[in-house]
């Protein structure tokens, strides 16, 4: 029944159980990180007043993350990737956990906290990343990527609302134990689900040496990697700055909630769109429109950064963010998909491909700390907001000559897939 109804609701595309799991389990983690990553951020800024102690805080986790991205992979190559996702939630529930019984003494484990986060991220992202490219199809991967935005676009509408009320309602830091609790029990419950999935081993050691020489003689794949670089740029210090502007501009967790929820219900009517409209062919003018959006709307909100700038901010980015990342996530899947014997050495080039994207996010933190240690915040922030913010537009020049007729050509996609013939491996 919950097949034919999302046929109803998504359109006519073949529909497995396990896609639909993943897409819960995805769903969960979404609403679970909605509800708290975004305070945690307010909840340690809180208690240090520092924007550096924040960068910190997130650069331990972007250097953390590709050290977890490569255990990830030699578990999910020895045993299997689902451990892999199991293990990022189990580490994401402990980083929780130490939130909650740390309270107001957090700041003094900062840097571990932003360890444990980006263990947690590393291990989940590579097990999830992996499911993806084996259960999707190119025939079913604007739809699952465009899905997945949207499910996490309604967690981003409900998850800092509700937060953004419960905080309010309970003072003093009960409000913000109360979230964290939250989004520890949400976890586990990913958790149990997760153990509806067939295991399935991938045989072999892990080929990392194997999988870089690939850079080198794939010029697509080359071209890709270094657009992941450029998007990392971006991610690294919009992902909190925002954040504190918000929060610094109304001094209210309610009105961050608000902000939230305003952006993601833009960013849900931009996701189901592009799901159900974009083709294949389209994806590279979408991928474009999209990076001019993100990047001039950076121009909003960096000299005078007000709420109503920064919602009108919000929801610019919210409208471009589905219509440049849908297609580009998917051309990214199947770029991966054509390179040298990507079914044996999909963990791999996923490794590779987050090990680019945090190469990124690192430089723009490192820059963000360099800047702030030598010049005033008010000068230094929106000058690297302007830089780094171009990060996404950029992608164009490393995609632009990318062929992808092979697109038009389904058995010549399918024939670097892991299953000859299909994705789906789970069944």
């Amino acid at each position: 029944m919950l097949r034919s109804v999302a046929k109803i609701f998504l359109g006519d595309v073949p529909i497995t159980k396990n896609l639909l799991l993943l897409l819960v389990i995805g769903g969960l983690y979404a609403i679970s990180i909605s509800l708290s990553n975004t305070f945690v951020n307010i909840y340690l800024w809180k208690q240090s007043g520092e924007i550096r102690d924040i960068a910190l805080y997130q650069l331990a986790s972007v250097l953390t993350q590709p050290i977890a991205f490569l255990l990830a992979g030699y578990i999910a190559k020895k045993a299997d990737r689902i451990y892999t996702l199991r293990l990022g939630v189990f580490i994401l529930t402990a980083f929780y956990l130490m939130v909650l019984f740390s309270g107001e003494s957090a700041e003094d484990v900062i840097v571990l906290l932003g360890i444990l986060l980006g263990l947690g991220f590393g291990f989940y992202w590579l097990g999830y990343n992996v499911l993806t490219f084996e259960i999707t199809e190119p025939e079913t991967r604007d739809f699952f990527n465009g899905f997945s935005g949207l499910l996490t676009s309604f967690a981003g509408m409900i998850g800092p609302l509700s937060a953004g009320v419960i905080i309010t309602w309970l003072p003093d830091a009960r409000g913000y134990q109360f979230i964290f609790f939250i989004s520890f029990a949400l976890f586990i419950l990913a958790v149990l689900l997760s153990f509806r999935m067939k295991h399935r081993r991938t045989n072999g050691p892990l080929y990392i040496k194997t999988s870089t020489r690939e850079i080198k003689k794939n010029p697509a794949w080359r071209r890709i990697l270094f657009s992941h670089f450029t998007q990392g740029l971006r991610e690294g210090i919009f992902v909190f700055i925002i954040v504190l502007w918000v929060y610094m501009a109304t001094s209210s967790e309610l009105a961050l909630g608000t902000y939230g929820f305003i952006t993601s219900g833009v960013s849900l009517v931009g996701y189901f769109t592009v799901s159900r409209l974009l083709k294949a062919s389209q994806r590279k003018r979408a991928i474009f429109i999209g990076s001019i959006l993100l990047t001039a709307a950076v121009f909003l909100i960096v000299f005078h950064p007000t709420y109503p700038l920064l919602v009108s901010y919000g929801i610019i980015v919210s409208a471009a963010y589905p219509l440049m990342l849908v297609p580009y996530v998917s051309l990214t899947y199947d770029i991966l998909g054509k390179a040298t014997d990507a079914g044996e050495l999909r963990i791999e080039y996923l490794i590779t491909k987050e090990w680019f994207v945090n190469g990124g996010r690192i430089v723009s933190i490192v820059l963000l700390l360099i800047g702030i240690s030598l010049f005033e915040d008010k000068i230094i922030i929106p000058i690297l907001m302007v830089i780094c913010g171009s990060g996404h537009f950029i992608i164009n020049f490393f995609i632009k000559d990318i062929d992808t007729s092979f697109l038009t050509t389904k058995k010549e996609i399918k024939a670097g897939m892991p299953e000859n013939g299909g994705g789906d491996s789970l069944t």
